[in-house]
C-alpha cells in the first residue's frame, strides 16, 4: 500500500561517493589521461540497448493468518495474550510483504452475516485466501513456544506445520522466523523477515552507523568515532560491515565487526578510499580510489591490499558492486560526460555500457538472482529508483514520490532498501522489487545509505 505524504526537494547524492570524488579528486596530468584514455576507447565498450517500460507487479495469491490461540489448560498473563496478538500480527505483515502473497483479514460483517464467531477454513475460502495459516502458543516461565500448521482452505488440508521456542522477550524473531518457514513452504525461497538493514543516520550530530530489523524495529547504533561514516555494505556472512569513515580525517575504508563491535582500518591508500564491496566469495574487496590522481576501480584482497588496479580512464569511476557469481562488477562511470552503468568482467576487461536512458544514472546494486541491477536516476527532474535487465531491457521507474537514493537488494532479489525525502526529511523505507508495498523504517531525518544483510542472522 503507497503512503500519500508531503516532500520538499533537497539535493541529493551527496552521501554516495560522487560529490566527494569530484571535490577531493585532483585530474591526473596529461599523459596519464591520454594513457587512460587510450586503454578505454570506445572501440572496447560494447553497448547495450534499452527502453523505459512502465512499473508492473505480479498476479498475488492470498492467504490468511488466523488469530494464535494459547494451548487450552495454560494459565497466562495479561502481557502474554499481548504477546500472542502481536506474534499474529508480525506474521501477517511479513507475509503481506510478500510480492507474491496478499493477506486476507478478516470481514467483520461477513462473520455476523454467516453467525460466526471465529473464522473457519471454509470461511477463509469464501474470502478468496486459498492458504490459512493457524498458530498455539505455549508459555513456560519465561519460554515461549508457537507451533503453526498451514492449510489448503478449500479442502481443509494441513500440508505443513513447524515449531519455533525462544524467550518470550524476543517474540519479534520468532514471529519472523515462521513468517521466513511458511514462505519457504509455498515458494521454496529463503524468506527475509529474520534480516537486518544498516544505515547511516545523523540523530547524534554526527553521521553514524545503525542497525534494525528489516522491519525497522529494534534499531541501535554500532559507531561512535562521532565522525562522518557512510557507505556501509555487509560481507557475504554478515558478520562484518564495510564503511567509509573520516574518523581519521581523511576518508578511508573500515570494517566493522558486528559480533565483537571491533572496528578494524582496511584501506587508509593517499586520497579517497570510498565504496568498499566484498566480492560473494568473500575473498576480495572491491573499491574506489584516488591514488593514481584521478578516482579508480581496485581490488584488494580481505586485509585491504591492492591486487590489481581495474579501470584506467580520466572520468570518475565509482559505486562499484558484484554480480552474484563474483565474476563480473557493476560500476558507475562519467566517461561520455554524466553517470551511466557500466559492467566488466572482474579483472577489468569486456567493458560495455550498460544505460542509455537518462543523463544521470548511479548507484548500482546487483540483484542476487542476477538478472537485474537497481540504481537511481533523474527521470523527469527527480532522482528515483530504477531497475534494469543485465542485458540492458526493460529500464523501470519504480518510486514516483520525493527523491530517492541509495537502493540495495534484499537477499532474496525480491524486495529493495533505499532512502527518500518525500515526507520532507530524510528516511530509509523498503518496497517489494515491483515498487509495491512500499514502508517507512525509520523517523526523525537523517538516514540514509541503507544496506541490506543476508540471510545469515
Amino acid at each position: 500500500m503507497r503512503k500519500i505524504s508531503t516532500f520538499v526537494h533537497c539535493e541529493y547524492h551527496r552521501e554516495d561517493g560522487r560529490t566527494l570524488l569530484r571535490t577531493l579528486v585532483a585530474r591526473a596530468g596529461l599523459l596519464a589521461v591520454l594513457l587512460a584514455a587510450a586503454s578505454v576507447c570506445p572501440a572496447q565498450v560494447k553497448d547495450f540497448t534499452a527502453r523505459l517500460e512502465t512499473k508492473r507487479g505480479v498476479e498475488v495469491t492470498k492467504i490468511a493468518v488466523d488469530d494464535f490461540t494459547v494451548k487450552s489448560g495454560s494459565f497466562i498473563l495479561s502481557s502474554d495474550s499481548t504477546t500472542v496478538v502481536r506474534v499474529a500480527d508480525i506474521v501477517r505483515a511479513d507475509l503481506d510483504f510478500s510480492p507474491f502473497y496478499d493477506v486476507v483479514l478478516p470481514d467483520t460483517f461477513y462473520m455476523r452475516h454467516m453467525e460466526m464467531s471465529a473464522m473457519t477454513l471454509l470461511g477463509w475460502s469464501q474470502l478468496g485466501a486459498e492458504y490459512v495459516a493457524r498458530g498455539e502458543a505455549e508459555f513456560s516461565g519465561a519460554e515461549l513456544t508457537v507451533k503453526y500448521k498451514l492449510f489448503y482452505s478449500k479442502s481443509g488440508i494441513e500440508f505443513a506445520r513447524g515449531s519455533f521456542k525462544s524467550p518470550s522477550s524476543n517474540f519479534r524473531r520468532l514471529a519472523h522466523k515462521i513468517a521466513n518457514e511458511i514462505i519457504y513452504y509455498l515458494t521454496g525461497e529463503q524468506g527475509i523477515f529474520d534480516t537486518r538493514i544498516c544505515f547511516v543516520s545523523d540523530r547524534t550530530g554526527n553521521k553514524e552507523l545503525y542497525l534494525c530489523d528489516y522491519d525497522g524495529a529494534n534499531i541501535y547504533q554500532l559507531t561512535g568515532n562521532k565522525s562522518i561514516n557512510v557507505s556501509p555494505s555487509f560481507s557475504p556472512e554478515d558478520r562484518n560491515i564495510l564503511f567509509t569513515s573520516y574518523m581519521r580525517g581523511d576518508p578511508q575504508i573500515y570494517q566493522y565487526d558486528v559480533v565483537s563491535g571491533a572496528t578494524e582500518l582496511l584501506a587508509a591508500y593517499p586520497g579517497v578510499n570510498s565504496t568498499g564491496r566484498v566480492s560473494p566469495d568473500d575473498k576480495l574487496i572491491v573499491c574506489s580510489l584516488s591514488r593514481d590522481g584521478d578516482s579508480e576501480l581496485y581490488l584488494l584482497d580481505r586485509s585491504g591490499k591492492i591486487k590489481t588496479r581495474l579501470t584506467y580512464s580520466p572520468a570518475i569511476e565509482s559505486s562499484p558492486c558484484w554480480s552474484p557469481t563474483g565474476s563480473e562488477i557493476a560500476f558507475t562511470s562519467d566517461r561520455i560526460g554524466n553517470p551511466q552503468l557500466y559492467i566488466m568482467d572482474k579483472d577489468g576487461i569486456n567493458v560495455r555500457r550498460l544505460t542509455f536512458l537518462g543523463n544521470y544514472n548511479d548507484s548500482p546494486d546487483w540483484s542476487p538472482k542476477g538478472d537485474k541491477i537497481v540504481f537511481v536516476s533523474r527521470v523527469n527532474g527527480k532522482f528515483n529508483i530504477c531497475t534494469i535487465d543485465v542485458t540492458g531491457e526493460n529500464f523501470r521507474v519504480l518510486t514516483e514520490l520525493g527523491n530517492n537514493e541509495n537502493p540495495r537488494w534484499s537477499p532474496d532479489g525480491n524486495h529493495v532498501v533505499f532512502s527518500s525525502n518525500r515526507s520532507g526529511t530524510k528516511e530509509v523505507y523498503i518496497m517489494d522489487r515491483f515498487g509495491n508495498e512500499e514502508r517507512r523504517l525509520t523517523t526523525g531525518g537523517g538516514n540514509t545509505n541503507p544496506a541490506w544483510s543476508g540471510h545469515g542472522q
